[in-house]
């Protein structure tokens, strides 16, 4: 069976197919197809942006299973933000540091009580005219400091009150068990599993 991920990111592609190792299913990345369009993403959801991304890719390969991502951080006190717009929320093309830096400065002074917030990753799944959303989350609060080295993006920021570190404090290994991006990921291996056996 053959996976086809809508990114231009190797380390996304190189997650996927780490995940699948072991398995009868080929992961296969746009750039390894050629495609080098960027897909512009103009979803008022992360659900609307990953099945943007599905689709547009479903269109150009016309066969095997396609698969795209989103993810937003989503910050109780802020009314969801920075939500869909996680990646710019400080510019078009703001850096990790930059987007920080605005979180922070917006949670200036409020406490630690009231600075919950999620992690929500959704995987767009596109198989023919089918098409499965499944999602993970990670719940935790925004810490006011930076605090470890791993990791990207809100990583620093955000802290897993179960295990008492932010993301950015573990090795990738247990980011992975825990992370909202790991549980959508372990909820697309079953469902292509389930596939694969129907076959």
């Amino acid at each position: 069976m053959r996976l086809i991920v809508a990114t231009h990111n190797p380390n996304k592609a190189k997650e996927i197919k780490d995940f699948f190792k072991g398995y009868p299913v080929e992961v296969v990345s746009m750039k390894e197809l050629g495609i080098e369009e960027d897909i512009e993403e103009y979803g008022n959801t992360i659900e609307e942006n990953a099945l943007i991304k599905a689709r547009f890719l479903r269109d150009k390969v016309k066969e095997g299973i396609v698969i795209a991502d989103d993810t937003g951080l989503f910050v109780e006190y802020l009314g969801g933000q920075p939500g869909v717009y996680s990646a710019r929320f400080a510019g078009e093309n703001a850096t990790y540091e930059e987007n920080n830096r605005k979180l922070l400065k917006l949670l200036e002074g409020v406490p630690y009580e009231k600075r919950k917030a999620y992690f929500k990753t959704v995987i767009a799944v596109i198989e023919g005219e089918k098409e499965v959303l499944l999602e993970g989350v990670l719940e935790g609060h925004i810490l006011d400091h930076l605090q470890g080295e791993n990791g990207f993006g809100y990583d620093p920021v955000f802290f897993v009150d179960e295990i008492g570190k932010t993301l950015a404090e573990l090795s990738l290994e247990e980011k992975n068990k825990i992370s909202h991006r790991g549980k959508a990921l372990l909820k697309l291996r079953e469902y292509i599993l389930k596939r694969l056996e129907e076959n």
